[in-house]
């Protein structure tokens, strides 16, 4: 029920992905049932290929993130993670309120052992015909150098295993390619990241560079992800 054009971009997403993922998989819709009902029929489906989970509560983009699942614990996104938790489901995705979905991934599946911080990552499109991948563009607008570092690491692991690129570029989002440009962060976690072993640090890249084929995966914080 929440983002900028919900609910009909959520149902029209589910009614694409329903056509692509086959009969080995399903697609659960949370949200106001009688609401899903109607938008489906709009949309030529009688709702026969979803389970619906009905959820009266609607947690609205300013609400705030550590109060939704106290306040609102029939919204989508408390009963999502719920049924997530008791692996009724195996994968939850919302495009509404990004601080209550991190409140909600930390305490109630919680992170995977040694994991700092969740990122959200964004897909971006190379002019080569390839991709790459932006983390994080939101979830965390503060970061330290620590879980930049992270990032890349993740960032590595996930273009690897799902895009199958072999030692994937990382470079990160920095105002020159310099060594030593940038603000205490990015200066820091340049230090952090120089030399490694843990991934394919190739330095620093500039906005212009982000369709390039200069790095596979794009690290920085939230806040800068979110404007880019």
């Amino acid at each position: 029920m929440g983002g900028d054009f919900a609910p009909n971009s959520t149902i029209e997403g589910a009614l694409l992905a329903n056509k692509e993922i086959g009969e080995e998989c399903s697609i659960v819709l949370i949200g106001k049932k009688e609401i899903i009902e109607e938008k489906l029929l709009e949309f030529g489906s009688n709702g026969s290929e979803f389970e619906i989970l009905d959820a009266p509560d609607v947690v609205e983009m300013g609400d705030n993130p550590t109060k939704v699942f106290s306040q609102k614990p029939k919204s989508s996104i408390a009963i999502g993670f719920g049924v997530l938790q008791e692996k009724k489901i195996d994968a939850l995705c919302s495009v509404g309120n990004t601080g209550a979905l991190l409140v909600g991934s930390m305490y109630t599946v919680r992170a995977i052992p040694g994991i700092i911080r969740p990122s959200v990552t964004a897909v971006v499109p190379k002019e080569n015909g390839g991709v790459g991948i932006l983390l994080d563009v939101g979830t965390n607008a503060d970061c330290k150098p620590d879980v930049l570092y992270q990032f890349a690491i993740l960032g590595s692991l996930y273009l690897n295993l799902v895009y199958k690129i072999e030692n994937p570029k990382v470079g990160l989002l920095n105002i020159g390619k310099e060594e030593g440009k940038g603000n205490l962060l990015t200066q820091a976690t340049y230090s952090l990241m120089k030399g490694t072993s843990d991934f394919n640090f190739v330095g620093n890249i500039e906005g212009r560079d982000l369709f390039s084929d200069s790095a596979d995966v794009i690290v920085c914080d939230g806040f800068t992800g979110n404007v880019v």
